[in-house]
């Protein structure tokens, strides 16, 4: 056993964010679906409304893109348009459910800041667990829509690797925010803002070429664009994303991955003088 106040000092590793969530990995997902199993205990539905509340937005959103506006993409019919807009959206979805509740993380798991078993680390990345039953349910359906419609491609073994770029960068990012929301509190009540930005400067519904020349630089200027179009490149279109996207989903999620965990690892010893 390792005293404490030798912890961060010759023994820097035990107070890596990275090294903690790989040795607690068994602990955050058991207690992660414990959570997920008690937030939908006592309803109807149960855990079934983890699959029903996605899929009814995204269903409310392509009749709006269909029906309302009449969004059409130059080559694609609307059943592909459809799962089109729904690759996008999925991951918007999972990738907002994560934010949300990753930022203020630290805050509502105070009671754990100095527990050794249940390492604050954790909590930041148990908000994107949480995220992926969204993201598990609505990429079945969009896999299981592209193979009905016969739009399915080779190009979808690719899947699992953006699904793993995206799940680091929202880990990385979650570290990070979270700390920053210690700080300065108003952060938690701006996401939501955020958020909605973030969906409407991303080519969810419309593709890249679609945008006006002069505000091209806002889908270049936003990570999560990149990760948009490479689900909807493998899934939907058939195409290997290009050689720039691939680079820059291998810059944000590693480079959000590094960078978060550099800094709660160090930050977390002064959490408590704010908190």
């Amino acid at each position: 056993m390792i005293p404490e106040r030798l912890r961060g000092k010759g023994y820097p590793m035990l107070n890596n964010s990275a090294y903690l969530l790989f040795k607690h990995r068994r602990l955050l997902l058991r207690v992660t679906r414990n959570e997920l199993a008690a937030h939908y205990a006592g309803s109807l539905l149960g855990i079934g409304w983890a699959a029903l509340a996605p899929l009814l937005l995204i269903g409310i959103y392509a009749a709006v893109y269909l029906i309302i506006f009449k969004v059409r993409v130059p080559g694609l019919s609307p059943a592909s348009y459809v799962l089109y807009v729904f690759s996008g959206l999925v991951p918007f979805l999972a990738t907002s459910e994560a934010i949300a509740v990753g930022v203020p993380s630290v805050i509502t798991n105070k009671a754990v800041l100095n527990n050794t078993v249940f390492p604050i680390d954790l909590a930041p990345v148990k908000a994107v667990l949480l995220s992926q039953v969204t993201m598990t349910v609505g990429m079945f359906v969009i896999v299981a829509g592209a193979i009905l419609t016969q739009t399915v491609s080779w190009t979808i073994v690719l899947l699992p690797v953006v699904w793993v770029l995206q799940i680091m960068a929202l880990i990385g990012l979650n570290w990070i925010l979270s700390l920053l929301n210690v700080v300065f509190r108003d952060l938690q009540n701006l996401i939501s803002a955020v958020l909605m930005l973030l969906m409407v400067v991303s080519p969810i519904a419309y593709t890249p070429e679609m945008v006006p020349a002069n505000l091209v630089a806002i889908i270049f200027l936003n990570p999560f664009a990149y990760f948009v179009t490479a689900y909807q490149s493998i899934i939907v279109l058939g195409k290997i994303p290009s050689a720039f996207n691939l680079v820059m989903l291998l810059v944000f999620a590693i480079g959000l991955f590094i960078l978060g965990n550099w800094m709660f690892s160090r930050a977390k010893r002064v959490i408590t003088d704010y908190v």
